[in-house]
């Protein structure tokens, strides 16, 4: 199979050739709460999208991700035909040096192979107790596509590479949405995770099932509560500190 690659002297995008016409692209990097690469995964893993090449750049801190024992680019792009869909997926923060390039280099490629459509998901800090979704967009277009479907950010910044994306794709006149988990934690947040999933559900006629989700957040609060508790246990039944300074 050919491998076309889109590449600057720092950045290089190498896929197999990807089949789908005008397809949406969908990107999880992660961020607070893990939001988008958790729903990023979970959308990989219930379309059973195929993988099709990475994204590498010397400004990515040198590590290979193993997963089952095999090594794994850090940052992969997936896609399904049935669905017309384009993913990508990150496993490590991007450093906000090179969230600029690497937003525009990813809009130049998508727009090299007409995607049509981008959806950029990542958490939002939050102080509310229910999880909410918010959105942005682009162009008023795509602003009444998903105004009755999430609450519009009306107000604020979305910062990291997912602000760069959406940056980007308005100045490239590509359309596009935010998709923001509320989250009121910086650990992996699944719950957000699947509310964005429902989200897209609603919008694009999918039918990913969120249950798993929902338990990996029961899961994930029962450790935490467990570890909270040893904490506090282990805190207890030691003897009173005594402070020293640090220097003398």
């Amino acid at each position: 199979m050919s491998q076309n690659t889109h590449s600057s002297d720092d950045i290089n995008i190498i896929t197999d050739e990807i089949r789908s016409q005008n397809p949406i692209l969908i990107e999880g990097f992660p961020g607070i709460g893990l939001v988008g690469n958790i729903a990023s995964q979970h959308i990989i893993d219930s379309l059973e999208m195929e993988y099709r090449g990475s994204i590498d750049s010397r400004f990515f801190p040198p590590i290979a991700v193993l997963y089952e024992g095999l090594i794994n680019m850090p940052v992969r792009i997936y896609e399904s035909e049935e669905h017309n869909l384009l993913l990508v997926v990150s496993d490590i923060p991007i450093n906000p040096a090179v969230s600029y390039d690497i937003g525009k280099k990813l809009i130049e490629w998508a727009k090299s192979i007409n995607v049509k459509q981008i959806i950029s998901i990542a958490g939002i800090a939050t102080m509310e107790d229910e999880t909410k979704v918010f959105g942005a967009a682009t162009d008023e277009n795509m602003l009444n596509m998903i105004k009755d479907n999430v609450e519009i950010f009306q107000m604020g910044t979305i910062s990291g590479i997912s602000g760069s994306v959406m940056t980007e794709c308005m100045i490239q006149k590509m359309p596009a949405i935010s998709l923001l988990g509320g989250t009121q934690t910086q650990n992996p947040d699944p719950r957000a995770a699947a509310a964005v999933v429902e989200a897209l559900n609603k919008l694009y006629d999918f039918s990913i099932d969120t249950e798993s989700l929902f338990e990996q957040a029961e899961k994930i609060e029962l450790e935490m509560q467990r570890l909270a508790e040893e904490v506090k246990s282990s805190e207890e039944g030691q003897q009173p500190r005594k402070e020293f300074p640090m220097y003398g």
